[in-house]
C-alpha cells in the first residue's frame, strides 16, 4: 500500500468528520488537496466562481445539515477571498472548516509571490487558527480545528503550504476520536430556581426568543402557555417560533412588526432566549431582564441584565417548566394579543390596495405570492437589504421549511451562494433563493455554477434598479438618495444565455404562473419581477430624528408593507382569547 501525503491525510479526515463536500476554486497550492479529494469517492470537490461563494455555501450547508461544512482556497488572494463568507458563517454560528493553502514554506516571511498571512487575517472570523509547517503536525492539528468549529459552532482555518500537503504523512500518526456533534448545557440548579423566583414574582412576563431556540419549540409553547407571556422573536428566531405560537406577538427590530416592541417594554420581566439581539435601542431599560443562552460570551452584552442563565434553551426550559408556578391571569397576554392583531390589521391596509394591478409590482405582492406557491418544506435564502424585510414579513415557518440569509453579518450578495450549498445537501428539496438586483448581480457569475452542476436552485430575483435598503438609509438621514441606482441588464435574458430557464415579470397578473413554472422546471431557473423601487419599509418604531429624515426626503413614498398570513394567524390567536 502506498505511502500517503499529507494532503491524502488531510482529506481522510475530514472524511471521517462527516465532511463531503469541499467548496472552492482550484489553484497551484491546492493542488494536492484537490487531487487527494479527486482519488476519494467519499468526497466531491465542487468548483465555484468565486471563493467567497465557496465558503457562504459551506456556511449554508452547515446551517442545514448541523453539521461540519468545509471549504478552500489556494494561497493569497484565493483564500482571502473566503473572508467575508466565514465571518457569516462564523457569526452565524456554523460549524465550517476552512482550508487556507499557502505559499511555499521555504519562502514564508519574504514577501514572496501571492503572500499573505492567513494564520493572522483569519483570526477575528475563527475560533482556530493554526499554520501547518511541518507534516508532523498532522493529523492532531486538523483535529483540533475541527474539534473547536463543531465544539463550539463556528470557524477553523488551517493554513497548510502546498509543498507541505505534498510531503509524505508521519508514519503511525494518532488518530484520535473526532467530535461531530455538541452536547446540551444544562445550567446549575441556583440559576434556575433564582429565574423560577424572578417569574413567580412577576405579574406579567414577555419571552422574546432567538435563534437559540431552534429544537425547543414545544419546550418555549409550554412555558409561555403556563406563565402566560406574550412570545416575540428576532429575526433568526422566527423559523423556529412563529408557527404554530398563539401566544405570538411579532417580531421586534428594525423589520419588525406587530406588537413585540410593546410586550417587552410593558412586561415586569423581560426573558431572553437563545437570543443575541443586537439592537439594545429596542431593549428596554426600566425592566426586569433575564437571559438564558448557550453561550456565556453573549450574555449581558446587548442589556443590563438582573440574572445570567448560561444554558441551551431546551434543556434551560425543560428544567424551569416544573418549577414554576402556573399564572391564571392572562390579561397582560389577552391585551398584547388585541395590539399585535390591530397593528396587523393597520399595516395590511397599506398593502391591499390595488395590490394585484400595481405597476411596476409591489414587492410585498410578490413575496406573498412566492409563500403561497412554494413547498412547504422549502429553504429560503435571502438576501440582505430589503429582501429581509419581505421575508420577514410574508414567509411563513412551518416548522419544516428552512429561511437562512446573513442575518448576523450583514453582507450582500449571500442569496445565491447559500443556496448552493443548501441544495447540494438534498437536490429533491425546493431551493428558494430571495434576491434583490444589487446582491445576486455582486456574485453573478456563480449563477454559472448552478449550471454547470445542474443545481435546480429558484432565484427570485427582486428587480428594483436599486440598493433599495441603501437609499432607505439615507431617506431616514434626511439624505438624497445618490448612487444607489442600478442599470440593469433582463436578468432572465441573462439565465437563458447560461443554459438556464429564465422569465422576466412585469405584471402583476403574470406572477403566480411564472412562478409555478420555473418550480417546475428540473433545472436552474430564474425569475426576474421588476419590482417598485419606491415600496420601502420603515421600522415598527421610530424615533422623532427619523420621521424628520422622512419629512426632509417627502418626494419618495414610504409603506410600512403588509405582513401576508401572519394576520390570519394572528385573527385566530385572537379568536382563542377568553371573552368576559
Amino acid at each position: 500500500m502506498a505511502k500517503q501525503n499529507v494532503a491524502e491525510q488531510f482529506v481522510d479526515i475530514l472524511v471521517r468528520a462527516g465532511v463531503r463536500r469541499l467548496y472552492g476554486v482550484v489553484g497551484d497550492s491546492l493542488n494536492p488537496v484537490v487531487d487527494a479529494v479527486r482519488r476519494n469517492a467519499a468526497i466531491d470537490w465542487i468548483h465555484v466562481r468565486h471563493e467567497e461563494t465557496a465558503a457562504f455555501a459551506a456556511g449554508a450547508e452547515a446551517q442545514i445539515t448541523g453539521k461540519l461544512a468545509a471549504c478552500a482556497g489556494s494561497c493569497g488572494p484565493g483564500n482571502l477571498h473566503l473572508i467575508n463568507g466565514l465571518y457569516d458563517a462564523h457569526r452565524s454560528m456554523a460549524p465550517v472548516l476552512a482550508l487556507a493553502s499557502h505559499i511555499p514554506s521555504s519562502e514564508i516571511g519574504l514577501g514572496y509571490f501571492q503572500e499573505t498571512h492567513p494564520e493572522r487575517l483569519f483570526q477575528e472570523c475563527s475560533h482556530y487558527c493554526e499554520l501547518i509547517s511541518s507534516p508532523k503536525q498532522m493529523p492532531r492539528l486538523l483535529q483540533t480545528a475541527i474539534q473547536h468549529a463543531v465544539g463550539r459552532s463556528g470557524v477553523s482555518v488551517v493554513a497548510l503550504p502546498g509543498d507541505i500537503a505534498a510531503e509524505p504523512a508521519p508514519e503511525k500518526a494518532a488518530q484520535s476520536a473526532l467530535v461531530t456533534s455538541r452536547p446540551t448545557v444544562r445550567p446549575g440548579d441556583a440559576e434556575i430556581d433564582a429565574l423560577a423566583e424572578m417569574i413567580d414574582a412577576a405579574g406579567r412576563v414577555t419571552l422574546f426568543c432567538g435563534s437559540g431556540t431552534a429544537g425547543a419549540h414545544a419546550e418555549v409553547m409550554e412555558f409561555a402557555g403556563k406563565i402566560k407571556s406574550p412570545v416575540g422573536h428576532a429575526l433568526r428566531g422566527k423559523e423556529f417560533i412563529q408557527y404554530d405560537n398563539p401566544y405570538d406577538v411579532g417580531m421586534s427590530g428594525l423589520l419588525g412588526y406587530g406588537a413585540a416592541y410593546e410586550a417587552t417594554h410593558e412586561c415586569d420581566l423581560l426573558i431572553l432566549v437563545g437570543t443575541d439581539f443586537p439592537y439594545n435601542a429596542f431593549l428596554p431599560d426600566d425592566v426586569r431582564i433575564a437571559q438564558i443562552d448557550v453561550r456565556p460570551e453573549v450574555l449581558g452584552r446587548r442589556s443590563r441584565l438582573d440574572l445570567a442563565v448560561w444554558g441551551d434553551a431546551r434543556e434551560t426550559l425543560r428544567c424551569l417548566i416544573p418549577r414554576v408556578k402556573e399564572k391564571t391571569d392572562r390579561r397582560f397576554l389577552d391585551r398584547m394579543l388585541k395590539k399585535h392583531a390591530d397593528a396587523l390589521e393597520g399595516v395590511v391596509k397599506a398593502y391591499t390596495r390595488k395590490v394585484d394591478k400595481h405597476i411596476p409590482i409591489h414587492p410585498e405582492y410578490v413575496a406573498a405570492v412566492l409563500d403561497e406557491v412554494a413547498d412547504g418544506d422549502a429553504v429560503f435564502t435571502v438576501d440582505t437589504g430589503m429582501c429581509n424585510v419581505w421575508t420577514a414579513r410574508y414567509v411563513s415557518p412551518n416548522g419544516r421549511r428552512r429561511i437562512i440569509g446573513s442575518f448576523s453579518h450583514g453582507s450582500m450578495a449571500n442569496a445565491l451562494p447559500m443556496a448552493i450549498g443548501a441544495q447540494f445537501t438534498d437536490r429533491r428539496r425546493q431551493v428558494v433563493a430571495m434576491a434583490g438586483d444589487g446582491g445576486f448581480s455582486m456574485l453573478m457569475g456563480d449563477f454559472l455554477t448552478l449550471v454547470q452542476h445542474d443545481l435546480p436552485v429558484k432565484v427570485v430575483l427582486f428587480n428594483n434598479s436599486s440598493l433599495g435598503m441603501v437609499e432607505l438609509e439615507m431617506l431616514v438621514a434626511g439624505l438624497p438618495s445618490y448612487g444607489t441606482g442600478n442599470t440593469n441588464p433582463d436578468f432572465a435574458a441573462v439565465a437563458r444565455a447560461c443554459g438556464a430557464y429564465g422569465v422576466r415579470v412585469e405584471k402583476p397578473k403574470q406572477l403566480a404562473a411564472a412562478l409555478k413554472d420555473a418550480f417546475r422546471h428540473k433545472g436552474p431557473a430564474l425569475v426576474d419581477v421588476v419590482t417598485d423601487p419606491n415600496a420601502l419599509s420603515i421600522p415598527p418604531k421610530i424615533s422623532a430624528e427619523m420621521v424628520t429624515g422622512f419629512a426632509l426626503s417627502a418626494s419618495k413614498i414610504v409603506l410600512d408593507g403588509g405582513v401576508g398570513r401572519m394576520l390570519q394567524m394572528a385573527r385566530s390567536n385572537l379568536r382563542n382569547v377568553p371573552r368576559p
